[in-house]
């Protein structure tokens, strides 16, 4: 994967998009990712309830949501490449009406297993969105405003971690039981699964760069130039999935802090959604800061914020607690909608799916494998000391994006 050269030419470049297949790509886009990102985030709300219910330990709770990220995590690859067999739009409805059957059946479970197999389901539809839907989005726009989309699809993510927790609070703070609660919002998967069938563009597959005439292989694409952007991928990737690992394990245990501090399951409910009311603002700030500052500044100031949060989380008293949690949200998705951001400078726009789907299955993999990594060290060191190892651990980023920072310096001499 290397970034695209106006040297090269390719064997027939697709015609630009319309502005109606722009405004749908991004609607589609936008619509899928706030849905799947809002059921990914419910399980947040869902998991008290369900350790109760069901009498689970730490480590099993962390299980659950395992199953579901890492379902979804290890099959975004082979999402992608079923895309390209069958298309997109298929593909990405029937990842919607999957996600939304999770619902359903977990509304319908008698027990821990068969939440999990429900879960397993969840996982595997949802494993669809993220590179079909930010490779649809990156296909319709051109140049600077690729970025610009980019980011309106992240804020829609965002938005979707804000809308569904909420949905699902109010629901039951209204006196519904969580059974119906999570199969009504189930089924908003299938209406969605309709939608994205009959407004999705059909875009022609872009086609691989080539040489331009009586040019080499060589010449067009040094060897060494093409080494300096696949190792800037990789840190760019690595930063992300430790940021993701620490995130994800932070979240496991939110509810149950603000539990332990005296909040009700629904306060602990609404309290968590702060977090993705700050997230979704956070997509905006951080995109200003990494704007004004450079990326790598804002990636050092995002993690020493989400550090600092973290502990404030941790040693504050739950009143405090209401108006510390959206700041903590804000810059706990910082650094996720930095990097994210950042994928398409290096790659082709004809490697762009499958890059991001390397890209979401390392991000995705490891905050999937971090909710059943903490519950265990939770289990066996406790609440609290598995939060201070979080924290710690969000500070593993620094190192990383000061190499960054220097192999990009390099590369741009």
């Amino acid at each position: 994967m290397a970034l695209a050269d106006p040297s090269r030419t390719t064997d027939s470049a697709p015609p630009a998009a319309t502005k109606s297949e722009q405004r749908r790509a991004l609607g589609v886009g936008c619509g899928a990712h706030a849905l799947h990102d809002g059921y990914v985030d419910l399980l947040y709300i869902m998991l008290p309830l369900w350790q109760a219910e069901f009498a689970l330990s730490y480590a099993a709770v962390g299980a659950l949501r395992s199953t579901y990220t890492g379902t979804m995590a290890s099959l975004q690859i082979p999402a992608t490449l079923l895309a390209e067999r069958i298309g997109a739009p298929a593909v990405l409805a029937a990842g919607t009406a999957l996600a939304g059957l999770c619902y359903a059946l977990a509304g319908a479970s008698a027990g821990f297993a068969a939440l999990v197999a429900a879960l397993f389901l969840g996982g595997l539809g949802a494993s669809v969105q993220h590179p079909i839907g930010s490779a649809l989005v990156a296909r319709s726009f051109e140049g600077p405003r690729t970025i610009t989309a980019i980011g309106t699809y992240n804020f829609a993510g965002d938005l979707g971690k804000m809308a569904l927790p909420a949905a699902a609070t109010l629901l039951l703070w209204l006196g519904l039981a969580w059974r119906p609660a999570v199969a009504l919002l189930g089924a908003l998967g299938f209406a969605a699964a309709v939608a994205i069938l009959a407004l999705t563009p059909r875009f022609a597959a872009e086609a691989q760069a080539r040489p331009a005439a009586g040019e080499s292989a060589g010449a067009a694409a040094p060897a060494a130039g093409e080494a300096a952007l696949r190792r800037g991928f990789r840190l760019l990737l690595a930063i992300a999935a430790l940021d993701s690992l620490s995130r994800a394990g932070f979240m496991v245990f939110v509810p149950f802090l603000l539990i332990g501090k005296g909040a009700s399951v629904a306060t602990a409910g609404f309290l968590v959604t702060l977090i993705f009311v700050g997230g979704a603002a956070g997509k905006l700030v951080c995109a200003w800061i990494g704007a004004r500052f450079g990326i790598i500044a804002a990636i050092v100031l995002t993690e020493l914020l989400t550090a600092a949060g973290i502990l404030g989380v941790l040693y504050l008293p739950l009143a405090a607690a209401l108006f510390v949690l959206p700041l903590v949200g804000v810059v706990l998705n910082g650094t996720s909608s930095l990097t994210y951001g950042s994928v398409p400078q290096f790659v082709t726009p004809a490697a762009r799916s499958r890059a991001f789907s390397i890209f979401y299955t390392g991000t995705l993999g490891t905050g999937a494998l971090s909710p059943a990594l903490s519950g265990a060290l939770g289990d066996l060191i406790g609440l609290k000391g598995a939060v201070l190892i979080i924290a710690a651990a969000t500070l593993a980023t620094l190192p990383l994006a000061l190499v960054l920072r220097r192999h990009m310096r390099a590369h741009a001499a």
